[in-house]
Formats: C-alpha cells, sequence, structure tokens
C-alpha cells in the first residue's frame, strides 16, 4: 500500500486547479455561477477523500464514511447555506476523514485540524486578493500537502523508546544467562 506523500500532494494541488479552471470556464454557459462554485467543490472533495482513503492504510468502514459523507453534503446541498459555510463544511469532512483514517492521536488530530484552518485562511485571501480559482484552488490543495508531515501518533514515540529499553534489558538479562549457562558447562 503507497502512503501520501507530499510529491502527490502537489500533483493534486496541479491537476485539481486546472480541472477546476476549465470546468468553470466551459460550464458557466450551463449553470449559473453558485451552483457551478458548490458543484465544482463538492467534486474536488470528493476526490480527495477518495484519494485519502486509497492512501490509508485502514481497511475498515470505508463504505460507511463514504456513504456518511453523501448524507451530509446532501443535507448541507439542500439547506444551501452561504458559500463560506458550504466550504467550511467540506473542509470539516477532509478532517474527519483524516482524523478517523492518518492519526492515532488527539494531538495530531488536532495539528491537522491547525493545518486545515491555515490552508482555508490561506485559499480566502488568495480568493479576495486575486478572484482566481486556480490560485485560490492551488493554495489550499498546496498547503493541504503538507498533512503527511504530521505524525501519525505524537505519543508513539516515548512507546517505541520504552520498548526500545526493555528489548535491550531482555537482551542482556538472556545474554547473563547464555554465560551463566556457559560458565556452568566449562566447570564440568
Amino acid at each position: 500500500m503507497k502512503t501520501a506523500t507530499f510529491a502527490e500532494g502537489i500533483f493534486f494541488a496541479l491537476i485539481t486547479s486546472l480541472v477546476s479552471s476549465v470546468l468553470l470556464f466551459s460550464l458557466s454557459s450551463l449553470f449559473s455561477s453558485s451552483v457551478l462554485i458548490h458543484l465544482i467543490i463538492s467534486g474536488i472533495t470528493l476526490g480527495y477523500i477518495l484519494y485519502l482513503l486509497s492512501r490509508s492504510k485502514e481497511r475498515i468502514g470505508r463504505v460507511i464514511v463514504v456513504t456518511t459523507w453523501f448524507i451530509g453534503i446532501t443535507c448541507l446541498w439542500f439547506a444551501w447555506p452561504p458559500i463560506t459555510l458550504f466550504i467550511l463544511g467540506h473542509v470539516i469532512s477532509i478532517w474527519l476523514i483524516r482524523s478517523l483514517y492518518f492519526y492515532s492521536s488527539l494531538i495530531s488530530s488536532l495539528m491537522d485540524l491547525t493545518l486545515n484552518s491555515f490552508s482555508v485562511a490561506i485559499a480566502f485571501a488568495v480568493a479576495s486578493h486575486t478572484n482566481s480559482l486556480f490560485l485560490t484552488l492551488w493554495c489550499f490543495f498546496l498547503s493541504q500537502a503538507l498533512f503527511v508531515m504530521i505524525p501519525k501518533s505524537i505519543s508513539k514515540s516515548t512507546t517505541n523508546t520504552s520498548k526500545h529499553f526493555n528489548n535491550q534489558d531482555d537482551f542482556q538479562q538472556s545474554f547473563r544467562a547464555a554465560e551463566a549457562a556457559v560458565r556452568q558447562l566449562s566447570n564440568k
């Protein structure tokens, strides 16, 4: 199983930005801009979630997670909140799925929430200054690619250290027992 990498995150950011910009331009005569932006946001989020699930080592609950995501996003569509809340709903779904499938500690999950907040802030700043969907998505997913730098578990490193010392103590104890056995055999 391949794990997610920063390079893949950059590639996803580039492809998503390009495809979304082309879709916005080419479908603008068929849909209103509001509906089109909502469709693009939901489509991108679904694609990103499927990418995350394909890179996760966890196999349990994928169908339930995707089904729950569809139900939640459908509720968002029927509620039709302001675009900011719509975007935040999608970002929260990304955070929840990464928390479930990539992290095993609360601190790592909170670090990911901070990264998501940072990504949203960057995306809103870029959108307000450039009014470019390409640059907005590029900056959002470029910062999202940094999630691979967040450790899976913060407390795991201390556990590994104590296991290492326990393994060393076990080895030393076994080594002393073997030396004692060899001395007993040589004395006979």
